[in-house]
């Protein structure tokens, strides 16, 4: 099972946030995969066997204040590791794995959403260009698509627990720049 529903606030600083505005991202992003996760334990503990998979995003191990990672969706992305943790330590007694995959960012409804306007989905891979660590290879949907297709295959037979960060390194060399106000 795939929990790959998502959404997104606009950007306001932390002070002016709306808690509804808050609470309607959890509830999409975070709430949904609790619901998806425990409907799904539901049929694999009987059969002893499964897999889980979450996704969650680079802002799941990173903080950062600008328009692509809010407070609510940042919140959103760190409580879904926590969940695929916990998920992970007790649903793995019954065969079941459960882990997590989290992509930098990519031209999706998403993503141009929070650019807007005319030629988003290029403003938004030129902007992720920019910040890119890894430099000659752009990453698509279809990278995401085979990352989450390893983590359900055979291959990751004994993968449980993870987080596989699909970021060419970003998170590890790069960090967004903080919104100047």
């Amino acid at each position: 099972m795939h929990n790959n529903a998502g959404t997104i606030d606009p950007y306001s600083p932390l002070a002016e946030t709306e808690k509804s505005r808050f609470e309607r991202v959890l509830a999409v992003n975070l709430t949904g995969s609790f619901l998806g996760t425990k409907h799904a334990a539901r049929v694999m503990v009987p059969r002893k066997r499964g897999c889980i998979i979450m996704t969650a995003s680079t802002s799941a191990v990173l903080g950062s204040a600008t328009e692509a990672s809010t407070h609510a969706y940042v919140t959103s992305k760190h409580g879904m590791l926590g969940l695929m943790k916990n998920a992970a330590a007790e649903l793995g007694r019954f065969g079941v794995r459960v882990n997590c995959v989290s992509p930098y960012g990519l031209a999706t409804p998403l993503s141009e959403g929070v650019v807007g306007g005319v030629d988003a989905a290029a403003r938004v891979e030129e902007l992720f260009e920019a910040y890119s660590a890894l430099k000659g290879a752009k990453l698509t949907v279809e990278d995401v698509a085979q990352a989450v297709l390893y983590l359900a295959s055979e291959d990751a037979k004994y993968v449980s627990g993870h987080n596989l960060v699909v970021d060419g390194g970003f998170t590890t060399t790069v960090c967004a720049p903080a919104r100047a106000d």
